[in-house]
């Protein structure tokens, strides 16, 4: 493996990096141009993520319901609003966590290629010293040759007996000795070397070991860095898909509700004429009620005392009884315990969404129960219907019951929203008879059951009279 072997890597690291650049760059605008729409966004604070989303599912939920009189669709796309600014926030975080985890991989990878190019180096410069030294081995093998091809030459080197003998081929025994002295030398010299050489060269082929281990280890290192990078980078793609989601779905439903808003606010407009002429209804009605009631008690007082008078008793001033609400004895309309969806009171917009009403909500003017469609409805207490069935007022199928007057008090209860009715105007009614089936007809986004308990003329709690 030569050193060139390196350049793949690095060149897909940088490849790698101009192309998490442009799309981080592009991450980057999506969390602004979402910060900018979100602004005014609800978040949902709690203690987890469970209970965030809950929250969330919750706002939404009560968005649904404050819209309760207008059309399903749009009172859907009020809630999903809301969701889906809530879900931004989160989404955002989320993305720009994703990224920071791309980051610390192309950080991984960098760091890795630059140890894999420091090793490719390490290996290029001793696979150098290598050739250098195997180059030094073979000059020092031939320079021994040499000096012993040269010694055969001159005679070889004298033994001991040839010098005591005088068997030189003529020269002086000093120029033997010198010629033997110099050849050793030079001999040993050699070998020294060579011994070195090769010690060096033993070193050196470790250490090529060594660095091609590392290399390899290394690069498999790489390789698992860049598979986590690319897994890192899919996964803040996909969260970055899913900002730019709720933004487009965020804008689009803002774009409809706004484009909406004056359709909407006539009909709610409509719904509180409605309301308003259902209320001054009942209050005649009661009104009127109370009055023959007091009438009828100052003429039975007023008998009363005139008998007292004709037997010489004294008479008591007439004294008008009000007595507790409590004394109609109403029941819950329904065979068995039913959810409570919605209570009664002033039903406020809910923040992030739009204020179709003008006046920051709206009053709820009774109970809605999480009845199914076709679930029976039961009268409240004994009382006569004087209206039943289709009416313009918002509650489609409705019931209404005047409970008459106990004890000074008038009392009157509606049923809204029925599938059908069972009973007809001026029918008295006993308290548990079956009088309907609940629905979702009328100004109604779903199957529910909406019950009101209206006392002398004014809208109150059921709760305070169930």
């Amino acid at each position: 493996m030569t050193p060139m072997t390196r350049r793949p890597l690095r060149h897909s690291v940088r490849a790698r990096l101009v192309g998490r650049r442009s799309r981080m760059i592009s991450a980057t605008l999506a969390l602004v141009l979402a910060g900018s729409m979100g602004a005014s966004a609800p978040v949902a604070f709690a203690d987890s993520l469970e209970d965030q989303q809950a929250a969330l599912r919750d706002q939404a939920a009560r968005v649904q319901d404050s819209l309760e009189f207008v059309d399903a669709k749009i009172s859907k796309a009020a809630a999903d609003l809301v969701l889906y600014q809530g879900q931004l926030p989160a989404a955002q975080q989320a993305l720009s966590d994703a990224q920071g985890r791309v980051a610390a991989a192309v950080q991984e990878v960098e760091a890795l290629a630059a140890r894999v190019d420091l090793a490719q180096q390490n290996k290029a410069k001793i696979t150098q010293q290598l050739d250098a030294d195997k180059q030094k081995i073979a000059d020092t093998r031939k320079l021994i040759g040499q000096i012993a091809t040269q010694a055969y030459k001159s005679g070889g080197v004298p033994s001991n007996l040839s010098l005591f003998f005088g068997s030189n081929q003529g020269g002086s025994l000093t120029d033997t000795i010198d010629l033997a002295d110099q050849a050793l030398r030079s001999q040993n010299s050699a070998m020294d070397k060579l011994t070195q050489q090769n010690a060096t060269n033993v070193n050196a082929q470790a250490r090529l070991a060594a660095v091609e281990a590392e290399i390899t280890e290394l690069k498999a290192k790489a390789d698992a860095a860049l598979a986590r990078e690319k897994a890192a980078r899919d996964e803040a793609e996909a969260k970055k898909a899913a900002v730019d989601k709720l933004i487009a779905d965020t804008t689009r439903l803002d774009a409809q509700l706004q484009a909406a808003k004056p359709g909407i606010q006539k009909q709610l407009a409509q719904v509180k004429a409605q309301q308003d002429a259902v209320a001054a209804e009942i209050a005649e009605r009661d009104r009127k009620l109370r009055e023959a009631w007091e009438a009828e008690q100052r003429r039975i007082a007023a008998a009363a005392a005139a008998a007292a008078r004709a037997r010489g008793q004294a008479v008591q001033p007439y004294v008008p009884v009000q007595g507790p609400p409590s004394a109609f004895g109403l029941r819950h309309p329904f065979a068995a315990s039913i959810p409570i969806t919605s209570g009664f009171g002033w039903r406020a917009t809910p923040p992030g969404t739009i204020d179709f009403y003008g006046t920051g909500g709206y009053m709820h003017t009774g109970l809605d129960f999480g009845a199914t469609c076709g679930t029976p409805v039961y009268a409240a207490a004994a009382g006569t219907v004087f209206s039943a069935g289709w009416g313009n007022d918002g509650g489609g199928n409705r019931v209404k019951i005047s409970h008459g007057v106990v004890q000074g008090n008038s009392l009157t209860t509606i049923y809204y929203h029925n599938t059908s009715v069972t009973v007809s105007v001026g029918q008295h009614v006993e308290q548990g008879q079956l009088i309907a089936y609940s629905g979702t007809t009328g100004n109604s986004t779903g199957c529910h059951a909406h019950f009101e308990t209206w006392l002398n003329g004014r809208a109150v709690d059921p709760m305070t009279l169930l």
